[in-house]
């Protein structure tokens, strides 16, 4: 196995090496050689041209009489004729070879410039290339910066580092994602192993003892299942943004806002809000889980974030283009500058990784869904604290070909807090 390995690996240089050697059609070469040709065919039109007017044009007995003679400057008598005839093959002739000779000379000439003006136009494909190879984690600060003629090159140039700065966005999001979310799964299972540890080692540890670690190895379990199952729904809206949503059902938001406030309503008489809700008819085309998991995020964080004896208030309702879900609520002060990050991953509040309340992703699976349905989502802070959301989603009546609506919805899915 080791000996075929090898030779495989051996083959493959082998294959390498000979696609290095052998001359490729670059782009600089067809270039040249596609100017190289119109260059020589035009030139060998127009000495063709000039050959077949000289001949033409060098006929002047064609008007005397037959059986005329000419005198040259030796006094020797030619006739008319001859001499013609003559005269029209040595000024051809020499027509002939020095239109040849000086088509090489400009096709020569012609085709070396347009060699070099090739590789001067395509330097910026070049640096392209070479920026591209040497892009890696630690380069992704690496731009192209042309700074020539605004043609062509220079508008691939510029697409290229606007490529590589969302590149670069995006990958250190990924980062910032991949670190939090360590972190956030970490904390219950250092949680729970804690807890074991310490119980296991106590000798003298009884059954109480041990249903008190077994309640905080369930509440850390389900913490970390919670996390887990928001990841998930995140990544399956963001994989769907910009493109074809799986599933496509006609919705309306209002059942799936109630279907949330019937889930949370023991959790708001137990605090004791006051909930003014207003649900009118909002038809979407979606996927039903996707956009019950977005009413039971907002309306979760609504009363999550809230404070005792506080306000909650719900509206739906559409304007024929787009479908609207409005949640508000009172508690603790939001700073306006703060509200963009809350749609971030891992956000609560304008803080990241506290450990607090939530997972942190609860606004970001709303934007995803958002996104992934062509909507937008907007979060404005209250005076006096709290947050009002406002989501619109293009109604189903401005959906061409809108499915029809699916039979009965579930209620909300248990939702990620923000």
């Amino acid at each position: 196995m080791t000996g075929l390995a090898a030779t495989a690996t051996g083959s493959a240089d082998a294959d390498r090496r000979l696609r290095r050697l052998r001359p490729r059609p670059t782009l600089r070469l067809r270039l040249t050689l596609l100017n190289g040709v119109l260059l020589v065919g035009a030139g060998a039109i127009l000495v063709l041209l000039a050959w077949l007017l000289v001949r033409d044009a060098l006929r002047p007995t064609d008007e005397l009489l037959p059986g005329s003679t000419v005198v040259l400057a030796d006094g020797r008598t030619v006739d008319a004729g001859e001499w013609q005839r003559q005269l029209v093959d040595i000024s051809s002739g020499e027509l002939l070879v020095k239109g040849l000779v000086a088509l090489l000379a400009i096709s020569v000439v012609g085709v070396a410039g347009a060699y070099a003006v090739a590789g001067r136009t395509l330097r910026p494909l070049h640096q392209v290339t070479a920026t591209a190879q040497r892009l890696g984690e630690a380069t992704l600060d690496q731009r192209i910066g042309y700074s020539g003629a605004d043609d062509e090159v220079a508008e691939l140039a510029k697409t290229f580092d606007a490529m590589l700065d969302r590149i670069a966005a995006a990958f250190e999001t990924q980062k910032r994602f991949v670190a939090n979310a360590s972190h956030e799964l970490r904390t219950p299972l250092a949680v729970m192993r804690t807890e074991i540890d310490v119980t296991l080692s106590d000798d003298e540890a009884d059954i109480a003892e041990y249903r008190r670690m077994a309640t905080v190895v369930r509440d850390a379990s389900e913490r970390a299942n919670g996390l887990v199952d928001a990841l998930l729904v995140l990544a399956r809206s963001e994989a769907q943004a910009g493109r074809r949503l799986g599933r496509r059902t006609e919705c309306d938001l209002a059942g799936g806002t109630a279907n949330a406030l019937s889930a949370m309503r023991r959790e708001m008489e137990r605090i004791g809000l006051r909930v003014q809700t207003s649900l009118e008819t909002a038809s979407v085309v979606g996927d039903p889980g996707l956009l019950d998991r977005l009413a039971g995020n907002l309306i979760e964080n609504a009363v999550r974030y809230n404070h005792l004896h506080g306000r909650l208030w719900v509206h739906t309702g559409t304007d024929g283009r787009h479908s609207w879900l409005v949640v508000g609520n009172t508690g603790f002060e939001v700073d306006p500058a703060d509200v963009p990050g809350l749609f971030e991953p891992f956000r609560r509040g304008g803080r990241e990784r506290t450990g607090a309340r939530g997972s942190g992703l609860g606004l970001s699976i709303v934007r995803a869904v958002c996104d992934a349905h062509g909507g937008t989502v907007q979060a404005l802070a209250q005076p006096g604290g709290g947050l009002e959301v406002t989501v619109r989603l293009p109604s189903a009546d401005a959906v061409p070909g809108a499915p029809a609506a699916a039979d009965g919805r579930g209620g909300a899915k248990p939702a990620a807090g923000r």
